[in-house]
């Protein structure tokens, strides 16, 4: 859904109001406190709220959710949400300040609750002909020989960039985590391929880094060697390298630094997008909403 969209079907905040009520509570309104469906509708000063005759309180659609206590209009979190969701290489939280007139700190708040809807869906465990793979995001960009310092920055392994972990299923989905260099041995990768894969209906194919040379004990695992060679009878990593290089065009492109405090929510959005990518525009605006929704 883009933001002619947004605009003609959600032109007030009463419209907002009622399509979120629509989706959480489905003409059955209840308490988000106690629960209770004793209740009654106010409309004071544009607020459109909800009295509780059990506990007496007053509550909106927003109360406990991602969207709780909020003081933005609606329409611009729908906005929002339209511009993440369409932007195929992420969205700077300064560019959706720019675009909506927000404080950045507003911008930035905003992005990192969307992305954290985007993280309410549960992956079911992938299954097929599933790629392993590393990469690390963050730090400062290598230096080249021409440098005046002698000593050019360390890539891959040897970095002190975040690692991250993920794992894709040929032609369907993607899982990705941030890990932690402990975690790159072969017990906290066996953990992470135990989490997410159906060990029993799956084949691994990894490259040959050490902490995988066991992994033919829970899953029939496979290797490719790629200082010789990157594809040998369908035996290949190729599709989460072009997953990492779309986590590293939006690093490059529109975010230019991970917090430790955030990575994951990075990562997440980056899954999210490829785990959506054959939905239409709607489709993935309504999954978004709902996953704003969540208590």
């Amino acid at each position: 859904m883009n933001i002619i969209q947004i605009y003609k079907l959600f032109p007030t905040q009463e419209s907002c109001v009622k399509h979120l009520e629509r989706i959480r509570w489905n003409g059955n309104k209840f308490c988000p406190y106690c629960k209770s469906y004793n209740n009654y509708p106010l409309t004071h000063n544009g607020q459109y709220r909800h009295h509780c005759n059990s506990c007496r309180k007053t509550f909106s659609v927003t109360v406990n959710t991602i969207m709780h206590d909020t003081r933005l209009p609606l329409q611009k979190w729908f906005l929002a949400i339209s511009l993440m969701a369409n932007a195929k290489k992420g969205l700077s939280s300064r560019q959706l300040g720019r675009d909506l007139e927000l404080p950045v700190k507003t911008a930035h708040s905003v992005c990192q609750r969307i992305r954290k809807a985007m993280l309410g869906e549960k992956s079911p465990l992938l299954q097929g002909i599933i790629e392993a793979d590393e990469t690390y995001v963050g730090g400062k960009p290598r230096k080249s020989k021409k440098h005046k310092d002698s000593t050019p920055n360390k890539r891959g392994r040897g970095t002190k960039k975040t690692p991250i972990v993920g794992v894709i299923e040929r032609g369907g989905r993607v899982v990705a985590e941030p890990s932690s260099g402990q975690q790159l041995n072969h017990y906290g990768l066996s953990h992470f391929i135990k989490e997410h894969i159906n060990t029993k209906e799956s084949i691994l194919i990894t490259d040959e880094y050490k902490g995988y040379s066991r992994m033919n004990e829970i899953v029939p695992h496979e290797t490719i060697n790629h200082s010789y060679e990157y594809e040998r009878n369908g035996i290949h990593t190729n599709t989460m390298e072009g997953f990492w290089a779309l986590v590293k065009r939006a690093w490059y492109g529109q975010h230019h630094h991970y917090s430790k405090r955030y990575t994951h929510l990075y990562i997440g959005e980056a899954c999210f997008k490829y785990n959506h990518r054959k939905k239409d525009q709607q489709q993935i605006f309504l999954s978004i909403l709902g996953g704003m929704l969540l208590v």
